[in-house]
């Protein structure tokens, strides 16, 4: 597992960097990015941007630090029901591993149970676990699928994700209005019937309040 970003302190650049970065705090390497940018993090804009750029992305990539196995484990529930469970319009907002530029939209998470059932509250909260931290979506997107899978042994899980990647929309093709929507299909939701009934009530709308 990826470790998150260590809070070192700050050393002279005289370091001998055949010793690696290890003992380079992240504030000083940001602060020297802004540098090779062209910048001066000196100015006043700048003074406290390495400090802000380092607590945003430790807060990005909090998901390393976080066991998606012990959430679940935490509120799984024995009930007698197996019809499907929906979580859908989850908002998600992740960085995504090929140039650290974010990528977000909905996640819609099923499953059909087999004697337990997850606390709802639960499922966004896994969601967010695997979202903060650098990404793919496809990755994410079975990620979620095998965490479930893996808790509670369900009949079946089906994840879909709805995507709008910043970087295609801002470098690159820069298409501003592309998303992109990937699925996880696990146990029953691979059969045909059960896939369209849990693609037809992500597409409903939501219940008015």
């Amino acid at each position: 597992m990826a470790q998150p970003m260590a809070m070192s302190k700050p050393v002279s650049k005289s370091a001998n960097m055949d010793e690696g970065l290890s003992e380079v705090s992240t504030e000083e390497i940001i602060r020297e990015l802004l540098s090779r940018l062209g910048e001066d993090p000196s100015r006043q804009g700048l003074l406290a941007t390495p400090s802000r750029v380092e607590k945003s992305l430790a807060h990005l990539t909090k998901g390393y630090n976080e066991d998606p196995t012990m959430i679940l484990r935490g509120a799984l529930f024995d009930e007698d029901y197996d019809e499907m469970v929906i979580v859908k319009d989850i908002e998600m907002f992740s960085l995504c591993e090929h140039h650290m530029l974010p990528f977000f939209g909905k996640v819609h998470v099923a499953y059909i149970p087999k004697g337990k059932v997850i606390g709802l509250s639960k499922i966004p909260r896994l969601v967010e676990v695997f979202a903060r931290r650098l990404q793919v979506q496809e990755r994410l997107t079975r990620q979620i699928a095998d965490a479930i899978q893996l808790a509670i042994q369900p009949q079946g899980v089906g994840v879909v994700i709805e995507a709008r990647h910043l970087c295609m929309m801002m470098r690159g093709i820069e298409k501003q209005h592309s998303s992109t929507v990937t699925s996880a299909m696990v146990g029953c939701f691979r059969q045909k019937e059960t896939r369209l009934e849990f693609l037809s009530l992500v597409r409903q709308p939501g219940a008015e309040g």
